[in-house]
């Protein structure tokens, strides 16, 4: 088997963990796959919200494994379709985002796709924006778009049905905006797209906008959705149930901890690179000792990110937060301002949005929370802190006062 061959047999094997569904066929994406063509994979966005997760990055690493075979990702940044906003799977009408808003999203967004996304080759990635084209699309040509397509089409979709079914408006711009995604795949010549399962309307009428304009078809990879690590139908920023791109190696290491033990498999399967055949051990482990697969399943995915040293210091650090009652050598300090305050401010202040505030009341009640190793009761009350005073708040969250 020659070196091509070798590689396309990697990719699609690695490809098998992580995808739903090709479209048309499997077959197809064999045929573009194997036709010695410097793929075009169109990879859109829309800058509303930087905060990208591992689920995100599932994408994104199947992107980078076709860069390293040498096709060419065109990022595409949804700056004109930004004012519209994708309404898939939303039940009303997104609000508008600012111009200035829509800059920083940008710049966050490339942040952190760098950590995956090889930018170093111009013949691997190339950035765009779609407003290279819908600002100065003339009207007629629009209309002309619309033309093709019918109304029917543009409405059969799930959210919309619901609208309607609730009384709830839909608005024109939110019509059609899978028009000008599909359009955007006719603009950049797209052999082939990987998006959420959530995308494929949009994306079909990509085809059909390219064989409208004698282009040939992109091929289209839909990828598997997980659940968020509480086993809510998938991450999201909002139910703080998520593995961030953006969270430190120590957040990353402890919200894996935090995951459901029935989908540590799932997580397996879809964000790590362990061999096929050693899940089947894992699988085992997960019945019989499940904190010591989630602590490897931990190590896998921040060593993916960070590097495998970084990895193994976090797991030694949580262990040490777990089994000892001394503090880790590297405790957070957290500064305090204002004094006297209360040990349930104090709290408060150092989880920021990371945890709500009824959650942290919970773990206080239940004398989850020690000031100096001794359980605090009386956690409304202010009271005057001492340099250096320890707070250990669970089993896995340490940090001392720093008096400003």
């Amino acid at each position: 088997m020659d070196k091509r061959n070798t590689k396309q047999k990697q990719l699609e094997e690695a490809f098998a963990r992580t995808t739903e569904q090709y479209f048309p066929s499997v077959e197809e994406w064999r045929a573009v796959i194997n036709s010695g063509k410097r793929l075009r994979i169109k990879y859109g966005v829309d800058v509303t919200a930087p905060s990208l997760h591992i689920g995100h990055a599932v994408n994104l690493w199947m992107l980078r494994m076709l860069q390293d075979c040498g096709h060419k990702v065109i990022f595409l940044i949804g700056d004109f379709t930004t004012h519209i906003g994708d309404p898939t799977g939303r039940n009303k009408t997104r609000p508008m985002v600012s111009r200035e808003e829509m800059e920083e999203n940008i710049q966050k967004f490339i942040d952190q796709i760098k950590g995956i996304l090889r930018f170093d080759d111009p013949n691997l990635i190339e950035i765009r924006r779609n407003s290279e084209w819908y600002d100065k699309m003339p009207l007629v040509e629009f209309m002309n778009l619309l033309s093709m397509i019918t109304h029917s089409r543009l409405i059969d979709r799930e959210m919309f049905k619901n609208r309607i079914e609730d009384g709830k408006e839909i608005f024109m711009h939110e019509l059609v905006y899978a028009v000008l995604q599909g359009y955007d795949s006719v603009m950049l010549k797209s052999d082939l797209t990987i998006v959420g399962s959530d995308q494929i309307l949009n994306e079909s009428i990509g085809r059909f906008y390219q064989r409208k304009f004698n282009q040939k078809e992109q091929i289209i990879i839909t990828t598997k959705v997980t659940h968020g690590i509480d086993g809510a139908a998938k991450q999201s920023k909002s139910l703080n149930n998520y593995i961030g791109l953006g969270h430190s190696s120590r957040e990353k290491f402890a919200n894996v901890m935090k995951l459901r033990h029935d989908l540590i498999m799932e997580y397996f399967e879809v964000y790590t690179l362990v061999p096929s055949g050693e899940l089947k051990v894992i699988s085992k482990m997960v019945k019989s000792d499940p904190l010591e697969a989630k602590k490897r399943l931990a190590v896998e995915i921040v060593a993916r990110y960070h590097g495998q040293q970084i990895a193994e210091d976090e797991k030694r650090r949580f262990e040490q937060s777990i089994f000892s009652n001394s503090p880790p050598e590297d405790i957070v300090e957290m500064a305090l301002e204002e004094n006297p305050a209360s040990p349930f401010e104090v709290v408060v202040k150092y989880f920021g949005k990371k945890r709500h505030s009824k959650e942290i009341k919970n773990t206080f009640e239940q004398g989850g929370v020690k000031l100096n190793n001794n359980v605090v009761t009386d956690w409304e009350k202010k009271i005057s802190f001492s340099e250096g005073d320890i707070f250990r708040a669970g089993k896995r969250d340490w940090f001392k006062i720093k008096l400003v």
